[in-house]
């Protein structure tokens, strides 16, 4: 299973699947190194350009005050630890691009991104545990809620694309929360959906109750039950109506779209999801906060 989540601008109207810049952010982790076999194999099938950033420690505005003989030691050493990881994946692996900055990692990736006009970003992720399953770390998620493109995340429990090549993606889980995020990330699932004739499931977790209604306060616990189960029963009509309003008359899908509606915890909802139904790719809007970085270090 590989595990997306997608942030569309605001500005975007039509998504296609089809992508012509890819860059895969490494810091030659595991997950990064992960990372890169998956963008080689999206660039290949997409016939895009692919470029690969590195983020070097320290702050990049008072670089030029440091001592420059080491500032560029480090440069050159992370070139060719760069280019090491490439040759060890195979000869023949064609990149276009490689940079290397040094400062705040999601601010220096978006310089890339903006400057160089990409459309799809490429990170490895380290997880957390617990209820957190799904989270990405704070690099990840600060990137998720920066990056002007649209992000793919490689999970560390994520089966790589690279070990299907060429089998594209069959199963695409799209899990929204109703909010504007989602809607932007929506016509990115379609698409992902119909250039790979994939089934498309849409996925909302209602959200539990926190407290009792006042009636079932007083009432005996098989009313209270009772009661409960009608709140459910409504709900879940009600959210798999909006998930059927979410898509346009016209899908371009080969398979009828499922709708899927829980009454878990988001990640372990998701997660759940993802399991039962054979899931190859989520993809997930991200929503904006006043302050990324904050957001991304909050528990």
């Amino acid at each position: 299973m590989s595990v997306s989540e997608v942030r569309i601008p605001m500005e975007t109207q039509e998504t296609s699947a089809a992508f012509q810049n890819i860059l895969v952010a490494i810091d030659f982790s595991e997950p990064s190194r992960r990372a890169l076999c998956d963008a080689l194999v999206l660039a290949e099938e997409n016939h895009a350009r692919l470029s690969i950033v590195h983020v070097l420690h320290g702050s990049g505005k008072h670089a030029a005050q440091e001592n420059l003989p080491e500032v560029e030691r480090d440069w050159i050493a992370a070139k060719k630890r760069i280019q090491a990881l490439v040759e060890e994946l195979g000869p023949l692996q064609k990149i276009d691009s490689v940079f290397v900055r040094r400062g705040p990692v999601a601010e220096q990736v978006r310089s890339v991104i903006e400057e160089q006009a990409i459309d799809l970003l490429v990170i490895g992720t380290h997880g957390r545990g617990g209820l957190q399953k799904l989270a990405l770390g704070s690099v990840a998620e600060e990137l998720l809620r920066v990056s002007p493109c649209p992000v793919t995340t490689l999970g560390p429990m994520a089966e790589s694309p690279a070990a299907h090549h060429g089998a594209g993606f069959h199963n695409v889980l799209f899990a929204t929360d109703f909010g504007k995020g989602s809607r932007k990330a929506l016509p990115l699932a379609l698409a992902l959906a119909r250039a790979g004739h994939a089934k498309l499931t849409l996925l909302h977790m209602m959200p539990m109750p926190t407290t009792s209604t006042a009636l079932s306060a007083y009432v005996p616990a098989a009313e209270a039950a009772s009661e409960f189960e009608q709140w459910e029963a409504t709900s879940r009509k009600r959210a798999v109506q909006e998930l059927k309003d979410c898509l346009p008359a016209e899908t371009g899908l080969e398979q009828e779209p499922r709708y899927v509606v829980g009454t878990d915890f988001l990640a372990e909802g998701i997660l759940t999801a993802s399991i039962t139904y054979g899931i190859d790719l989520i993809v997930m809007g991200a929503n904006h906060a006043k302050s990324a970085r904050m957001a991304a270090h909050t528990p």
